[in-house]
Formats: structure tokens, C-alpha cells, sequence
């Protein structure tokens, strides 16, 4: 049977899918839009078997916050190119998952892999979907969901969308714009973590015993090689723990004095890197 020009357009607008895939889809099904929704489905299946080894780096870090602002989430969703990374499709898709992770605040990407997005179609089905309209691999690789127990989560995406920070922040003064710029910070410095006290115990003993073997191979005398470890401990947390760091706007001081300052206490953070 004739498929016409507008059926074509119909099922394309349905199923987002390219329009001679549509118009063959279209032609198999005999012209009926479930059947070739169908068929076009087990075609996106069949194209994410296919990638499913595919290494999939690309994409974006994407958030959204709750309008209280107490609580934020990030999400990272991947693809296997640069260039579908910048697809406006791909970036619609990544911001819808970050707003149904909002609403439902899953405990685990699992959790949010079953969530439904499209319907009664899951995120992993929407996936699925994406992959065979695009050509590549599209995959959903983590999230986090933070609540702030009584400050305010601030969120900050880096630009280009490839790193994203969330700050659990309290305090006075203006908390925003005092949590952004710690976001900042964690953005371009890394910490481990927010204190020392957070610093694993297996990590502090791993850099003493760096430090010891250092002082030895330097041949320092074995009476202060304690203390020569002990100094590049105190070095590794000023590098590593953020409220040690020089704060990035102004390195005379440190993170926590800059804290101090405006009367805020940073109770965490979260670090999403593509591809990390």
C-alpha cells in the first residue's frame, strides 16, 4: 500500500525516529502506527544490543532543585560522541530525567532506571528508544539525590554541562551566592572530602607512610622522619580538604576563614565529573 507524505511526518512526530526509518516501519506495518511504533522499538532494542560493549564518555552532567531550595539532585547521562552530546534531543532527553528525578527522588539509579518518563515507557525504555533514533549508545550512569537537613542545597553546573557540584550549605547572610562559590571551588580543585575528619583513616596512615619513606630515601635522620611525614599529612589535607584549601577568589585565605567570614558552615558536597 501507498504511504503518504503525512503518515510519514504523523509517526515521526510520535516516535521522534528518522523519517525514512518511519516511512519503512510504516510500509512493513501496512500502514498501522502501533505496528510500526512496534517495529521501531525492536529497532532501537536491536541498535543497543549491538553498542551495548560500546564505551559510552560523552553527555552531560545535568541538575535541578526543589523550589524551597533544600533539596537538589544531579545526574549524569551519557552518549558516545561530542557531537550528539550537543543534540538538543539528547539534552531535552537528560533534562527530563533530571526533573523526574526531582519529583520522585529514586535511592539508587536503578530505582530511577524504573521509573516511568514517557507514559507507561521507563527511563530504561527511553533509553533504549534514544539509541536507535540516534545511532548511539545512551545510557543513564549515576545520580544523586541530596537533602539539606537545614540549610540549602546549591547546585552548579560547570560550562558545557561536563562537570556538575552540589553544596549542602547553612548559615546566614546570603547562602546562594556563599554556596556557589564553594561549588566553584569543588569544581576546580577536587577535595576529598569537607574536613579532615572525613579523610579515611586507611588514606591519612597511606600518606604518613609515603611521607616516611620520602624523609628515609632523602636520608633524613630517623628521629624526625615522623615529623617530616607528619608535615606532609598537614600539606595533603591544605590540598585535599576543602574547608583547608585556599579559597579559589582569594588564596590569602583559606575556605573555612572565608566561611567564618559570612557566618556558613558547609555540611557537604557532591562532585559529578563526565566520564569519572
Amino acid at each position: 500500500m501507498a504511504i503518504s507524505a503525512s503518515d510519514v511526518k504523523k509517526l515521526r512526530d510520535i516516535t521522534g525516529v528518522g523519517m525514512m526509518d518511519c516511512k519503512r516501519a510504516l510500509e512493513e506495518a501496512a500502514g498501522d502506527f502501533d505496528a510500526a511504533i512496534d517495529l521501531l522499538r525492536k529497532k532501537g532494542q536491536k541498535v543497543a544490543a549491538k553498542r551495548a560493549d560500546r564505551e559510552a564518555k560523552e553527555g552531560v552532567i545535568a541538575t535541578a532543585s526543589s523550589g524551597d531550595g533544600r533539596t537538589a539532585i544531579l545526574v549524569e547521562v551519557n552518549c558516545e560522541t561530542d557531537f550528539v552530546a550537543r543534540n538538543e534531543e539528547f539534552q531535552a532527553f537528560a533534562s527530563s530525567v533530571a526533573a523526574l528525578t526531582l519529583a520522585n527522588r529514586p535511592a539508587d539509579r536503578d530505582a530511577l532506571l524504573a521509573l516511568p518518563l514517557e507514559g507507561t515507557r521507563t527511563v530504561e525504555q527511553a533509553m533504549t528508544d534514544m539509541t536507535g533514533k540516534i545511532g548511539e549508545k545512551i545510557d543513564v550512569r549515576r545520580v544523586a539525590v541530596e537533602t539539606s537537613a537545614t540549610g540549602q542545597m546549591v547546585s552548579y553546573i560547570h560550562p558545557g554541562s561536563r562537570l556538575g557540584v552540589l553544596v549542602d550549605i547553612d548559615g546566614n547572610g546570603d547562602l546562594l551566592a556563599t554556596g556557589r562559590d564553594v561549588a566553584m571551588q569543588v569544581a576546580a580543585l577536587n577535595p576529598v572530602a569537607t574536613t579532615r575528619e572525613e579523610v579515611p583513616r586507611a588514606v591519612q596512615e597511606k600518606e604518613l607512610e609515603i611521607g616516611r619513606e620520602t624523609a628515609r630515601n632523602e636520608g633524613k635522620p630517623e628521629q624526625i622522619v615522623d615529623r617530616i611525614a607528619q608535615g606532609k599529612l598537614e600539606r595533603y589535607f591544605k590540598d585535599y580538604v576543602l574547608v583547608e584549601q585556599p579559597f579559589v577568589k582569594d588564596a590569602s585565605v583559606s575556605v573555612g576563614a572565608m566561611l567564618k567570614g559570612v557566618g556558613a558552615t558547609v555540611k557537604g558536597f557532591v562532585r559529578f565529573a563526565l566520564g569519572d
